[in-house]
């Protein structure tokens, strides 16, 4: 395998595309507590990477994510301002593992096609 290949694919999971809406409880970048709405761009067993928050986070920050019933808390990996807009994208990693993170079964979603109809619908 090629030198270049290994250093462009650093993902060690499949991300399954889903926009999932949650809420978000943290500190932010002024040390400030705050809860805000936000969404899922894409999903992991491991992390998410959400977007359309409008609160500054510093690595690595611990956030609660809720959807739905659940509720998990990641570690902020990055954190990048949207050019043009207020609005950040952040790469968060769970805390803690677990089955089915999401309610939702990631290990098998890019194999098998009514998963990925029923995330991309879920809103």
């Amino acid at each position: 395998m090629p030198a270049s290949r290994i250093k462009n694919n650093r993902r060690r999971q499949d991300r399954t595309q889903a926009v999932l809406p949650v809420r978000v409880r943290g500190t932010d970048a002024a040390g400030a507590s705050f809860e805000a709405l936000a969404h899922t761009l894409d999903l992991t067993a491991s992390g998410t990477r959400i977007g359309a928050l409008r609160q500054q986070v510093q690595t690595p920050a611990t956030l609660s994510i809720f959807y739905r019933q659940r509720r998990k808390d990641f570690t902020v990996v990055w954190s990048r301002l949207l050019a043009g807009t207020s609005e950040y994208q952040l790469g968060l990693k769970a805390v803690a593992q677990e089955k089915e993170p999401w309610g939702l079964p990631l290990s098998n979603a890019s194999t098998r096609p009514e998963a990925k109809s029923v995330m991309s619908g879920a809103h």
